[in-house]
């Protein structure tokens, strides 16, 4: 999503900074309207194209990604340095920018909504009448003058004269179905509400559309008049609120210079054939680079992937809701205790099922009640539990059950449990670090130490070995099994040289002590993303 947002507001700035350069000052209004129309859409679709066939176009070697982006300061990297990126071991807090954007969403469409309210109650207080297709709103006590759609709204305060002149000038806005451009720009502006370049966007397109009316407009009426109706300011904006009395000066001025200037010659037209280059440029650039989503399913480890049954899917998010939120309440051990005796019987008797049921039906449910609920559902859908989906409810109850690990029951599942490093009671213990005693410190210390043994055992020549130039992401994965030892280590990288560097690596990390969940030693799985940076060569940069 990030790099969706930076990808659409790099085009933006673009396409804003050709109009303002090259097109701005040209009297073609229309082709101006079009331009910022067309551009807006393209700097939002854009993101989304990939043409295979563009790929070909730049040489590989020149193909880039965006860089990520790092929470914190960073200190700069050198030559073939080797960073190891923040390693997560907090639990999600109730925060996240989702909630904020949603929050801006919700504003905006208030907003919105309170604008068009306004409008309406315009329209149901104020008398009406029609002139062909035009309705046209008398603003009791009022000055104003205003469109929307095809409502014209006129202060009854101005002469005939006036009325006359500004009526003109409205009914272009109508017949152009200015609001429609308007409305568009307010939606993008309750999606994109952080986005400062949708709203010049839409001031550049309010502008636009008075040149349009006004070069209309003036083509049935004399030229001065026109203008002593503006600086008259006959629009009454020195009695809206919320408009700056700087501005409104501004805008009359430009106005004025704009009907004075004289047209543009028809070969300024070739202006706007910039458009095509840039358009294939941005292509090119968004089939070639590799955004962070692709990336990321280029480095997962390289397995025969098993569907689970929806059973053990489910059992599976019951664990995943858990080590979320750490602890659990009075009814969601209610329910893990009747997972338990599931898992103990070899099929439902009637007391189980009575149990059941009134579990199910209890409202109202937190979210791991919820996740507990659909086990129970797929279980009485199935009507039996395999061995596999038995070993799996097993791995979870082991872990809530208070004497887990010495049930004889669990036996069979203990040497498989594993407990993510982010959760685990006690973290496996880095050489150097057993004097620490709190588990928070513990954490840090373990991935401070694996950090630097990285960063001293890592082969950085193996960069320019193998021609490789700029930044490489590598991502590791292995555990840390009961016996401390380092097993399991898979890697993924852009090039077979990291990965197997990568292996080389943790494989030598030292023995640990092993991490421990409710006093009994488990595996705990552990995931290390590594940026490489290779610096290129003076001969390369050439």
């Amino acid at each position: 999503m990030l790099h969706y947002i930076i990808q659409t507001i790099a085009f933006q700035i673009f396409f804003l900074l050709v109009y303002d350069t090259f097109l701005k000052k040209e009297t073609f209004f229309n082709w101006n309207r079009l331009y910022l129309l067309s551009t807006a859409v393209l700097s939002i679709v854009l993101p989304f194209i990939k043409i295979d066939g563009f790929k070909d176009v730049v040489p590989q070697q020149y193909i880039i990604n965006l860089p990520e982006i790092f929470i914190g300061n960073q200190p700069q990297l050198n030559a073939n340095q080797i960073q190891i990126e923040t390693i997560s071991t907090q639990t999600q807090s109730g925060f996240s920018w989702d909630i904020l954007f949603y929050i801006g969403v919700l504003i905006a469409t208030l907003l919105l909504i309170f604008k068009i309210t306004k409008i309406v109650w315009l329209l149901y207080k104020n008398p009406k009448s029609k002139i062909g297709l035009f309705n046209i709103v008398s603003l009791i006590n009022s000055s104003a003058a205003f469109s929307f759609f095809n409502y014209i709204f006129l202060g009854e305060r101005l002469s005939e004269q006036e009325k006359e002149s500004i009526l003109k000038h409205e009914i272009v806005h109508v017949t152009q179905k200015h609001t429609l451009d308007l409305l568009f720009f307010e939606v993008l502006r309750i999606v994109f509400w952080f986005n400062p370049l949708v709203y010049m966007y839409q001031n550049k397109i309010m502008v636009l559309h008075e040149f349009i009316a006004d070069a209309s407009a003036v083509k049935h009426q004399n030229k001065s008049e026109y203008y002593q109706n503006l600086l008259s300011q006959v629009f009454e904006t020195k009695n809206i609120s919320f408009i700056n009395p700087f501005f409104k000066q501004s805008l009359i001025k430009k106005r004025i210079i704009m009907l004075q200037k004289t047209k543009s010659n028809q070969v300024n037209l070739l202006k706007y054939a910039l458009l095509i280059p840039m358009v294939l440029g941005m292509l090119v650039y968004t089939s070639c680079v590799q955004n962070l989503y692709s990336q990321e399913k280029k480095i997962q480890p390289e397995s025969k992937i098993v569907q689970d049954s929806p059973l053990i899917q489910k059992i599976k998010a019951v664990k995943s809701q858990i080590q979320v939120q750490g602890n659990t309440n009075e009814e969601e051990d209610r329910g893990l205790n009747l997972l338990l005796k599931i898992a103990k019987q070899s099929d439902l008797d009637m007391d189980l099922v009575n149990e059941v049921q009134a579990y199910t039906s209890k409202e109202p449910k937190t979210d791991l009640t919820k996740k507990i609920s659909d086990v129970f559902e797929q279980i009485q859908m199935q009507g039996s539990i395999s061995e596999e989906e038995n070993k799996t409810l097993k791995e979870l109850l082991i872990l809530t059950s208070d004497n887990g690990f010495n049930d004889p029951f669990f036996a069979d599942v203990e040497s498989n449990v594993e407990v993510p490093f982010g959760v685990v009671e006690q973290v496996p213990i880095f050489p150097g670090c057993e004097s620490l005693t709190s588990n928070i410190e513990q954490k840090k210390c373990m991935s401070n130490e694996i950090s630097m043994f990285v960063n001293k055992n890592f082969n950085t020549s193996i960069g320019k070995e193998n021609g490789l130039v700029g930044r490489q992401q590598i991502s590791v994965i292995f555990k840390i099994n009961q016996n401390g030892d380092i097993v399991d280590v898979r890697s993924r990288a852009l090039h077979p040289a990291l990965e197997a560097e990568a292996i080389r690596v943790i494989k030598a990390l030292p023995k640990m002590i092993p991490g421990k969940q409710k006093r009994k030693v488990v595996t705990v799985p552990y995931s290390l993303p590594i940026v490489f940076m290779v610096a290129e060569t003076t001969k390369e940069k050439k």
